[in-house]
């Protein structure tokens, strides 16, 4: 049980983490598909 939840906090973990790395990087959804003539508010 112990191993499991050490797995879902992991997964968690590596999650939130990469989503602020891309987002750092500039490789957020939003700065990927917007253009100059793509509006995204």
């Amino acid at each position: 049980m112990k191993v499991m939840l050490l797995a879902f906090v992991s997964a968690a973990l590596i999650a939130v983490l990469a989503d602020v790395a891309l987002q750092r990087a500039g490789l957020s959804a939003q700065d990927v598909a917007s253009g100059p003539d793509v509006r995204v508010d």
